[in-house]
């Protein structure tokens, strides 16, 4: 043993003075707060843990190694995925841009001049928004049993990856025809509607249980920073350039970021080549087994337990009310500070972006207080996501009520700034519910809740075009939108009701697989011997392969004891010369007798 530590010694005085190239920054600055992985670890030298198996690297990675400068390998996930939902939300913003411009007014010596190169109906304007949610509707459960039976992030990235070849194909389909706009705007949907699925997959594998908040909501905090850059960029690139310019920029971003995805990102931190072995134990360790029970198919998942859980109709109804006051937004927000204030394009795409750009900045700073008040025992985590849920809620829909009645287009920008801010606390609330009731099931509940959500969305465009048929005229436009905005703020007041009443943070008893059965081990005063007058032996009683046993025989008659012989039922062993007992030999006389 002497000889051992003195060979470590010697290798550690060897390897201390190598140079800085060679060591592990990363492993070095990796930090986890109380109640992480210091508690994992109490007593031992944390400075050197145990040093996982790691998967060969790849050929890349002998040039350049699959790590982000300064940051962990999971906020590295984080940080990615914001980017492909910013990519995704800022497409939806092309259209919306677009057709703006195609149906903008021009003052010529003959009078005003409106510039249609489509002439689309109202109709088939609002077929061209509804078409996008019908395919997005298709794929959220689905999307949720893709998630957990393929690797999430191979999904994830494919479906940015199509959908940005299709926005590229949309301008062309406009010349077509508004059928092939609607046929894209499905299929662009349809591959788009995993996204939220196999975000939730991947956090099964990549969120502690104490910074899911975080996590998620800077991850999703990619979909306001899409809306922020989207609408002003979008109108930019329209007014400057031409309205096919926004369609062509964002797929090739898309095609851009899913390069950098398959580079950086792995199904799980143990396919990871360059983890640190710190954060590699941390995560593994804090997640436990549950990352590696085996996922349910649709039969063996408790579908019954869902349709009666009242937590998961709390995410629902959640869910749907958000989806549509963001639709409402998004599609229409432009629209409403072009007909009601007669902003131009770049303007209102400017004016539209504010709101969302404070919220994309709420939304991981509302992560971060709620991992905060449930990691230091403040409150409980359903309290927790009640309050931000409700609160956030709240605020929208007391300043959408503001928003109806305002007169001036500066009051209404700080009113509408101030209410989708405060909208972003509900992204800690029940958008990262799932993985608190039912972390086996994430992906598949987000799925459910996201697909019953997404009718909102395909609502919203039929409905809020409907009642604003008439805006072009200033007279009316004042009372459509009224109407509009005061309807989402009573479609937010629903939803505080019903989440503030039903939601729940808590494990669901259903929510974990039932565990295998094991045979009771046989008391040790029952264990069979050779000693035991038993029918174990004798191979009489017939084993039995069911829950119940059959009845026991009756005991056969003592049989005649046979010294020796085990295979006869109620030997004994017993001790038993093998000849008989030696006895005192007389000598020999002289004549050879006795």
């Amino acid at each position: 043993m002497q000889g051992l530590q003195a060979a470590k010694e010697k290798a550690s005085g060897l390897f201390a003075n190598k140079p800085l190239l060679l060591r592990n920054t990363q492993y070095e600055n990796f930090h986890v707060e109380q109640k992480g992985y210091d508690q994992m670890y109490d007593g031992e030298d944390l400075e050197t843990p145990p040093s996982p198996e790691r998967p060969p690297p790849r050929h890349i990675d002998k040039y350049v190694r699959a790590e982000c400068p300064c940051l962990t390998a999971r906020y590295t996930v984080a940080l990615l995925a914001c980017f492909g939902f910013s990519i995704m939300f800022g497409m939806r913003c092309n259209m919306s841009m677009a057709k703006l411009k195609m149906t903008e007014k021009h003052n010529t010596s003959s009078g005003v001049r409106e510039d249609t190169p489509f002439n689309w109906t109202v109709s088939v304007e609002s077929s061209i928004d509804s078409s996008y949610f019908a395919g997005y509707l298709i794929t959220q459960v689905p999307g949720g049993f893709l998630a957990s039976m393929y690797p999430a992030n191979r999904i994830f990235g494919v479906a940015i990856f199509a959908s940005a070849i299709f926005n590229m194909a949309i301008p062309g389909a406009m010349s077509v025809g508004p059928v092939a706009v609607v046929l894209l705007k499905v299929a662009q949907g349809f591959v788009e509607g995993v996204t939220y699925p196999s975000c939730h997959g991947i956090w099964r594998m990549w969120a502690p249980p104490l910074e899911r908040s975080r996590l998620a909501t800077l991850a999703f905090c990619g979909t306001y920073a899409g809306i922020v850059i989207g609408m002003p960029l979008s109108g930019l690139l329209t007014d400057y350039i031409s309205w096919q310019t926004p369609f062509y920029f964002y797929g090739v971003s898309g095609m851009i970021w899913y390069v950098l995805w398959l580079w950086l990102v792995f199904e799980r931190p143990s396919k990871h080549p360059h983890i640190s072995g710190k954060e590699l134990t941390y995560i593994e360790q804090s997640l436990g087994t549950a990352t590696q029970a085996a996922m349910p198919g649709f039969w063996a998942t408790p579908w019954k337990a869902f349709a009666t859980s009242p937590p998961v109709y709390a995410i629902i109804v959640a869910n749907f009310c958000r989806t549509w006051n963001f639709c409402l937004l998004v599609i229409f927000q432009s629209a409403y500070f072009n007909t009601r204030f007669n902003m131009q394009i770049t303007e209102s795409g400017f004016v539209g972006a504010i709101p969302h750009l404070i919220m994309t900045s709420l939304v991981p700073i509302g992560g971060m207080l709620a991992d905060y008040l449930r990691k230091n025992n403040i409150m409980s985590t359903t309290n927790v996501r009640k309050l931000f849920n409700c609160g956030g809620f709240g605020f929208e829909a007391f300043f959408f009520v503001l928003i109806a009645y305002a007169d001036n287009k500066y009051v209404a920008t700080i009113e509408m700034t101030l209410g989708v801010a405060c909208s972003g606390f509900a992204i800690s609330g029940y958008n990262v519910n799932h993985l608190d009731i039912a972390p086996r099931y994430a992906s598949i509940l987000m799925g459910l809740s996201n697909g019953i959500g997404t009718i909102a969305g395909f609502l919203v465009p039929i409905v809020i075009d409907y009642i604003t048929q008439d805006k072009d005229k200033p007279d009316m436009a004042i009372k459509e939108w009224r109407a509009v905005f005061l309807m989402g703020a009573t479609v937010h007041f629903i939803g505080i009701t019903i989440y503030g009443i039903f939601a729940s943070g808590e494990l669901q008893p259903w929510a974990e697989p039932t565990p295998p059965y094991e045979t009771p081990l046989k008391p040790l005063d029952q264990e069979t011997t050779f000693s035991e007058k038993s029918s174990a032996l004798t191979g009489s009683e017939p084993p039995a392969y069911g829950s119940i046993a059959p009845p026991r025989p009756a005991v056969p008659p003592q049989q005649q004891h046979v010294p020796n012989n085990p295979f006869v039922s109620g030997a004994l062993y017993q001790a038993e010369p093998i000849q008989p007992p030696a006895e005192p030999y007389q000598d020999l006389t002289d004549d050879g007798t006795y």
